[in-house]
C-alpha cells in the first residue's frame, strides 16, 4: 500500500502529574527533513525523537510540536519565612515611625509579591530524561494516527494512479493496432506519387526502388520495441504500487521511463492518428507525475 507524505496526527497523555501533548505534521519533500518545536529544556531529547520518527517516516518534511506541563502539587510553592519576616519587620518599623496604617490582608499580599519571598519549585530545572517515557508514548501514538491518515490518502492516490495507468494502457493498445497500417499507408502513398510522376514523363515504375524506400521507412517507423518496453513499465508500476510502501522514488523513475517511451513512439510513428493517442498518454503521464510527488 502506498503512503502519502502529507498527514497529521496528535496525542495527549498524562501520568504522575505530568501532561504531554504531541502534534506531528508532514508534507512532501524529496528528502527527510525534521523540525522539532517544544518547551525549553528538552533539546537533549532531539536525537531520541528523531530516531523514533525515522523508523516510520523515510521521506518528507516532518514538523513535531511537543508540550509538557506539570500539575501543581501541595508543596509546589514555599514561603521563605526568613525573607518574609525581614520584609514584615521593616514595614512595621516604617508604620510605627511614620504613623501609617496598613490593612493586614493587603500588607501580607504586598509582601508576598516581593522578590525572594515565594519560592516556586516548578521553576527548577526538570530533567528531560524523566519525562522521556511519557513523551515517547505520546509521540508513537501521534505517529500511529499520522500514518492512518497517510494510508488513507495513499490509497486514494493509488486509485488515481491506477486509473491513469489504465488510460495509458488503453491508448497504447490503440497505437499497437494502428502501427501495422502505417507502413502500408506509406507504401500506398509513395507508390501513387511515383506512378503519377513517372506517368507524366512516360517512364515505367521501378518496383525495387519502391520496396527499398518502404523498407527504410518501415525500419525507421518501427515502434514495436517501444511498445513492449512501455507495457513492461506499466506492469512494473502496478506491482510496485501493490507491494511496496516506500515506493515514491521507484515510481518517479518509472514515470520518467514511461514518458520517454511515449515521446519516442510519437516521433517515430509519424502518424496523425497515433499522435492523438500519444497526446492522451502524455496527459495521463503528467497527472501521474504530479501525484507521485506526494508519495513516500
Amino acid at each position: 500500500m502506498l503512503l502519502s507524505m502529507t498527514g497529521y496526527g496528535e496525542s495527549h497523555v498524562q501520568a504522575d502529574g505530568v501532561a504531554v501533548s504531541v502534534e506531528v505534521r508532514t508534507i512532501n519533500n524529496r528528502y527527510f527533513k525534521l523540525n522539532i518545536r517544544g518547551v525549553d529544556g528538552y533539546n537533549s531529547l532531539e536525537s531520541q525523537i528523531e530516531a523514533v520518527i525515522r523508523k516510520q517516516i523515510k521521506r518528507g518534511t516532518v514538523s513535531v510540536t511537543i508540550r509538557v506541563s506539570c500539575e501543581a502539587q501541595d508543596d509546589e510553592y514555599k514561603i521563605n519565612q526568613e525573607t518574609f519576616g525581614s520584609y514584615l519587620r521593616q514595614v512595621r518599623q516604617i508604620q510605627r515611625s511614620e504613623l501609617l496604617e496598613f490593612n493586614d490582608s493587603s500588607l501580607l499580599n504586598s509582601i508576598l509579591q516581593l522578590p525572594g519571598v515565594l519560592h516556586e519549585r516548578g521553576t527548577e530545572t526538570r530533567e528531560a530524561s524523566e519525562d522521556w517515557p511519557l513523551i515517547q508514548k505520546s509521540l508513537k501514538e501521534a505517529l500511529t494516527r499520522l500514518n492512518e491518515m497517510r494510508q488513507e490518502e495513499g490509497q486514494a492516490t493509488a486509485n488515481d494512479l491506477t486509473s491513469n495507468c489504465k488510460i495509458i494502457s488503453q491508448e497504447l493498445s490503440e497505437v499497437e493496432k494502428r502501427a501495422p497500417q502505417i507502413v502500408e499507408n506509406y507504401r500506398t502513398r509513395i507508390t501513387d506519387r511515383l506512378n503519377k510522376i513517372l506517368e507524366d514523363y512516360d517512364v515505367e515504375t521501378d518496383t525495387a526502388v519502391i520496396v527499398r524506400e518502404v523498407g527504410i521507412f518501415a525500419e525507421r517507423a518501427d515502434i514495436s520495441e517501444e511498445t513492449v518496453r512501455l507495457n513492461s513499465h506499466l506492469d512494473q508500476f502496478a506491482v510496485i504500487m501493490s507491494n511496496e510502501e516506500i515506493a515514491g522514488k521507484k515510481l518517479e523513475f518509472l514515470t520518467q521511463e514511461i514518458g520517454r517511451e511515449t515521446n519516442t513512439i510519437g516521433s517515430k510513428a509519424n502518424d496523425s492518428e497515433i499522435a492523438l493517442h500519444v497526446v492522451e498518454m502524455k496527459s495521463a503521464i503528467e497527472r501521474i507525475r504530479e501525484q507521485i510527488q506526494n508519495i513516500e
